[in-house]
């Protein structure tokens, strides 16, 4: 049993010095980000290349945001909020599902949206569980230009 340990610490000793005569690895050279020139130099947003582009005021972009109520999985649920909507003179309409993992939707008219504050939200969250709201812009993410 002592010649196997002996065995075994000779081995350990020998794998040792044999990988310290390997020659180390270096480590691979990286080109800074700076020496990289052109337009892909910063990352900017999208909202903020639209308007940096079309040269529009503050109050031009917010009233191209438009306000989204829903994210319901049963029409049912939407229909009672457009109900509920109207009884508050908010004008909202219904938008097509074309994706069924997203659910249904109502987007409620810029005019109307000065109505609908985080109170009225939180109280709309409280009778509709599943009630959710997003800010985005009123064409859409990809506009057809």
């Amino acid at each position: 049993m002592r010649w196997l340990f002996l065995l075994l610490v000779v081995l350990n000793v020998f794998y040792y010095v044999w990988h310290q005569q390997e020659a180390p690895l270096r480590a691979k050279d990286v080109t800074p980000l700076s020496l990289y020139k052109g337009s892909q130099q910063d990352i900017r947003l999208l909202s903020e290349t639209a308007a940096a582009s079309r040269g529009r005021s503050e109050l031009q972009r917010s009233e191209e945001q438009c306000l989204y109520v829903g994210g319901f999985v049963r029409q049912e649920l939407v229909v009672a909020l457009s109900r509920r909507l109207s009884e508050m003179d908010i004008k909202a309409q219904p938008l097509p599902s074309g994706i069924p993992a997203s659910g249904f939707w109502l987007r409620v008219a810029p005019e109307s949206q000065r109505f609908l504050g985080d109170p009225q939200l939180q109280n709309l969250s409280n009778e509709f569980n599943e009630l959710k709201h997003k800010i985005m812009l009123c064409e859409g993410v990809a506009p057809t230009e």
